[in-house]
């Protein structure tokens, strides 16, 4: 069985919608069913056939949501010391082309938002990052061309 990797925050957010699909969003669904159901013939009934396909979405993300934590390995900042990029570790970079630099949190793909500094260790350029040091120039090649970057610091 595959390992979900995420960060404590990232486990905490999985958590919390869990919860709230299980607790919340399943009973409003339910309830929208119900009130469907109420209003006639289910044959002909569009309002009954859409609430029944959210209701049946929500069960399916609750199983995604169970199926990620029950595989969940939580990733602590303080376990990383080797230096290198790796899971967990925040990674700025700069473009060596624009002279634009970003800090990026490696984070597993459940947890990916680039626009937000999370960048997936599975992602081009979380792949190509891995395992660098401070000072390493990278070249990644990515659909829409190269990139040239170089780390200028690792930390936890």
């Amino acid at each position: 069985m595959d390992r979900t990797y995420l960060t404590r925050e990232g486990y905490e957010k999985l958590m919390h919608e869990l919860e709230h699909l299980k607790i919340v969003k399943r009973k409003e669904l339910s309830s929208a069913v119900e009130h469907a159901r109420l209003l006639g013939d289910l044959k002909e009934n569009a309002e009954y056939d859409a609430a029944k396909e959210a209701l049946a979405f929500n069960e399916k993300r609750i199983h995604e949501l169970e199926n990620k934590l029950s595989t969940a390995e939580i990733i602590e900042d303080n376990a990383v010391s080797t230096g290198a990029a790796c899971l967990g570790t925040k990674v700025k970079i700069i473009d060596l082309d624009s002279n634009e630099e970003v800090e990026y949190r490696m984070v597993g793909p459940d947890e990916a938002d680039p626009a937000n500094g999370f960048i997936s260790i599975s992602s081009p350029v979380g792949r190509a990052l891995l395992g660098h040091k401070e000072n390493d120039v990278l070249e990644i090649n990515i659909p829409a061309g190269t990139l040239k970057y170089k780390i200028v610091k690792i930390s936890s």
